[in-house]
């Protein structure tokens, strides 16, 4: 396993109505090269409501883009009405295109981790289904093994208390979500859910990560 960084402690906001809790994350773990198209890489992540995991990227430097969508199931072309239902076996997601010399993969990894609760099984807070299921979904091999290192770390020296149920999944096809949960938090900021649940998402994001915001 490649060296840590290093180790921070942070109240990590967990998503809709879950409590807040004082855990320490593992720094990102270097990473080494990995394949990138045009000087660009893309990670997919799902960790519960993609307004949340989209808001929380886009503030990143180094983030080029973040599209909520759906991915790991089924269904073809799935609505967000299917998958409400839980039945296409698709989770929430977001697809994350970033200029790795920026930021890295490990580092995405790092606040993935930090910004939602790895450990409950097809739910964040009150958002429960399996469309709301921690997974990784990996691009290449070296995101893979990273990931798998990651959570290995994590779990050996008991970071959340309780087992990561964090699933690592290789990359099929993403499916881009409707277009009004596209940067949806930045268009909906007064409304019940951003304001309660996100907002405060994001302002401990930019007290703890400063220094890989956007400027």
């Amino acid at each position: 396993m490649n060296k840590i960084l290093g180790v921070f402690l942070a109240l990590l906001p967990f998503s809709f109505c879950a409590k807040d809790k004082n855990i320490k994350v593992p720094k990102s773990i270097e990473t080494n090269s990995m394949e990138i198209k045009d000087g660009l890489e893309v990670a997919t992540f799902a960790g519960g409501c993609f307004w949340c995991t989209e808001a929380v990227f886009l503030e990143l430097d180094g983030v080029k883009s973040v599209v909520s969508g759906y991915i790991g199931g089924k269904t073809i072309n799935p609505t967000y009405k299917e998958i409400s239902n839980g039945d296409t076996g698709h989770a929430e997601a977001i697809e994350i295109t970033f200029d790795p010399t920026k930021i890295s993969f490990g580092e995405l990894l790092e606040i993935f981790f930090a910004t939602h609760d790895p450990t409950t099984l097809n739910r964040q807070g009150n958002d429960v289904g399996t469309q709301y299921r921690s997974e990784i979904f990996y691009h290449n091999g070296a995101q893979k093994q990273l990931s798998e290192d990651y959570i290995a770390l994590m779990t050996s020296e008991n970071t959340f208390g309780k087992p990561i149920v964090t699933k690592i999944s290789a990359a099929t096809t993403f499916y881009e979500a409707e277009d009004y949960h596209q940067n949806y938090y930045n268009q909906n900021k007064t409304q019940g859910y951003c304001s309660y649940v996100i907002t405060p998402k994001i302002d401990k994001l930019k007290k703890m990560y400063h220094d890989k915001l956007k400027k």
